[in-house]
């Protein structure tokens, strides 16, 4: 049922991939191809595969944090180190020509993580006033969320905290389920997309195609389910959006997240 769903519920995402020929879908498209390498607990071809997937578009970056966690999970801090130290070579490469010509301008706008966003184009803030939209303190605010959210999923559930030391052991060699690998990654993106400083419509397909395992994983009612697929499908496709919009998707990303954080059955796909 799922494969239809996705179709039949898909008008934006069709826009973005079709119509608006978006960098954005080219670069889950590389995420997506990274994912199922990890599962294959094929790492270091994965691990490639994301720095290609970051070197299209700085959004995946979101999954960066689950996947740091899943390195030392499975290899300890030396081999967590290795294979983000293959990250960040495969960033070199692909920066070579222009490192080598403007560093500095490179550098400042391929990572500018202090870009301001048109408020115009906000999809998940519209209820906010232009000036907190564009301010200073909210963009921290925001920040502080985020790494406290991330926090609890690290500790509730994306680990154990009484066996959150194995994650400093120099080596490791564990074996990580593929469920928990798909969990963790999915999860880490979701908790960015809530907190980031503003979304525009072409950022849905950032976790369009995650949408339907988090809610499985939430544990809801199958209509209750389906009603929030819908209105967050809805809520992507109010243009301009809305005070009214931008509240509801805060609402259903909210309804996810403690979902999520107190449901305590085991992962499954």
């Amino acid at each position: 049922l799922l494969l239809p769903f996705l179709c039949l519920t898909a008008y934006r995402v069709h826009s973005i991939f079709m119509l608006r020929m978006f960098n954005d879908a080219v670069a889950m498209m590389i995420l997506y191809c990274a994912v199922l390498l990890l599962i294959e607990d094929n790492w270091t071809l994965g691990c490639i595969m994301y720095s290609l997937a970051v070197g299209v578009k700085m959004n995946v970056l979101l999954f960066s944090p689950g996947l740091a966690v899943l390195l030392l999970r499975r290899f300890g801090i030396k081999g967590a180190i290795q294979k983000i130290f293959i990250c960040a070579a495969i960033q070199l490469l692909l920066g070579l020509p222009f490192l080598s010509t403007f560093p500095l301008s490179y550098i400042n706008k391929s990572f500018d993580f202090g870009r301001v966003f048109l408020f115009k184009w906000t999809v998940n803030w519209r209820f906010l006033p232009e000036w907190l939209f564009l301010s200073r303190s909210f963009h921290f605010s925001l920040l502080i969320g985020h790494i406290l959210v991330l926090g609890i999923f690290l500790i509730n559930r994306w680990t154990h905290l009484t066996s959150l030391y194995n994650l400093f052991q120099w080596n490791r060699n564990a074996v990580i389920a593929p469920q928990e690998v798909v969990y963790i990654l999915f999860t880490s993106n979701f908790v960015g997309m809530c907190f980031s400083r503003s979304l525009h419509y072409q950022f849905y397909i950032w976790y369009y195609h995650t949408l339907p395992m988090l809610v499985h994983w939430s544990r809801l009612h199958i209509v209750l389910s389906v009603i929030l697929l819908l209105v967050l499908e809805y809520c992507w496709n109010v243009y301009p959006s809305t005070i009214y919009s931008s509240l509801l998707l805060h609402i259903c990303h909210a309804i996810i997240i403690i979902c999520l954080l107190t449901e305590r059955t085991k992962i499954k796909l």
